[in-house]
């Protein structure tokens, strides 16, 4: 079979292949015998088939695979001979079908892996947050997860802070009712944010059975276009004001906490080392966003857009799945992939700047990494003895353990190279939510 190479661009080349058209003529009639000898036709003993007819039944099926088996094979060996690294799935075209010539051509078009250089980390600077548990943490913790367990209490005075409302309501714009404007029995905790600020403003201070007319104002970036920057009216009527109260912190609340003798030093302890367990991975996250941007800052590198094209259909298929997961009807909500350009890319690049780093760097993951990452994971199971097991039965699933030493041991080696800066962090900083 003739070969041509030829480069396209940087990282894009297209192999030009003819194969001798008498040599896959051999190999179809060949394949054609082999298969007569099993067939099953109606109306024909097994093998007894005549070849005109397996000819007519599989001949097109059977010269397809023999030109892909060729093509294929006469790639992969270009592809060793030459030393490439192939980014992406080849785009494999016929060009020509000349009987005269004898021969069959065809083109793969592809792309190769790009030079990767990181650079020079010397200069470059990472903040590194810095957090120390304290009791008073614990007893934020502690009154966070009251608040969470609280019942609420019919109460007759102005609502306020903290109550829950049932409220009914109509939302009218220009006097016209619109879209998902108009409830019955909503329940609405004033202050936690799930409503539109003006909504709870204008809730705040009714009694049960009072009825208020008051303006909403929609955000432009509203999620229903009817609506978005536009002012509404609300008619609104409360039914109910009930008040929280939280459980008293003695051995019942203990119990529910999942500490079986009710001891509330044990609990706290145990909150404790759950906040401090809570605190250190949003730590190592939040150190690794910032070794990763610091490696996208200095390394220099060209995408391929095969690699790109594929993360885009990854992120598609992953958003795809979880919408679904809460009951959306994918068909009546499309995904453009264009929306998933920027993080494919940031992944891409990442993806192909670590792999680097690990092969320059010497920086796989050894066994006891993996197995201290599948430890800590399945202490957060009743049974992680069991959970263990789990992972180990089958090697497949331990890919994820297997990524996170690497990410691991590229940040462990970017903070040897950097100038690392500790940085003090508020806890509700660190946490990402408001106290």
């Amino acid at each position: 079979m003739q070969t041509n190479l030829e480069t396209l661009s940087s990282l894009e080349r297209r192999l030009t292949m003819a194969v001798p058209a008498d040599d896959i003529n051999k190999a179809v009639e060949q394949r054609l015998k082999q298969l007569s000898r099993t067939v099953r036709m109606s109306g024909f003993r097994p093998g007894k088939v005549p070849m005109k007819i397996v000819e007519q039944q599989y001949g097109m099926q059977v010269r397809s695979e023999v030109l892909g088996d060729a093509v294929q094979k006469t790639f992969q060996e270009v592809v060793a001979a030459q030393n490439l690294r192939i980014a992406g799935s080849p785009r494999i075209e016929p060009k020509t079908d000349d009987i005269e010539s004898g021969s069959l051509a065809f083109s793969a078009t592809f792309e190769v892996y790009p030079e990767v250089k990181v650079g020079d980390l010397a200069a470059a600077r990472v903040e590194r947050p810095v957090f120390a548990v304290t009791d008073a943490e614990v007893e934020k913790t502690v009154e966070i997860l009251r608040k969470q367990r609280a019942t609420f209490h019919a109460v007759s005075r102005a609502a306020q802070a903290g109550d829950r409302l049932a409220v009914n309501f109509t939302g009218r714009i220009d006097g016209v009712e619109f879209a998902g404007g108009k409830g019955e029995g909503v329940p609405v905790v004033l202050g936690e944010g799930r409503m539109l600020p003006d909504f709870e403003t204008g809730l705040a201070g009714m009694s049960a059975g009072e009825t208020k007319t008051f303006n909403v104002n929609f955000p432009e970036t509203y999620g229903s276009k009817e609506v978005a920057g536009k002012t509404a009216s609300f008619e609104s009527t409360v039914t109910v004001v009930e008040e929280p109260r939280l459980p008293e912190l003695d051995a019942e609340f203990a119990k529910a906490l999942g500490v079986a003798d009710g001891d509330t030093a044990k609990m706290r302890a145990d909150i404790k080392a759950n906040v401090e367990r809570e605190v250190k991975k949003r730590i190592e996250a939040d150190l690794k966003q910032r070794v990763m941007q610091a490696l996208l800052d200095n390394a220099q590198l060209e995408l391929p857009k095969a690699l790109v094209e594929d993360e885009m259909q990854r992120l598609v298929q992953s958003a795809r799945a979880d919408l679904e997961s809460r009951g959306i009807k994918m068909e009546q909500l499309p995904i453009d992939p264009a929306v998933f350009d920027t993080q494919a890319r940031r992944r891409v690049s990442l993806g192909l700047i670590m792999s680097e780093l690990v092969k320059t760097h010497s920086l796989a993951p050894k066994p006891d990494q993996i197995k201290a990452l599948v430890d800590d994971y399945a202490q957060t199971y009743e049974q992680p003895a069991e959970v263990v097991r789990w992972l180990y039965s089958e090697p497949q699933r331990l890919a994820e353990f297997e990524g996170l030493a690497i990410e691991s041991n590229v940040v462990g080696w970017v903070l040897g190279q950097v100038k690392v800066e500790d940085k003090a962090v508020g806890f509700d900083e660190l946490m990402g939510k408001a106290a």
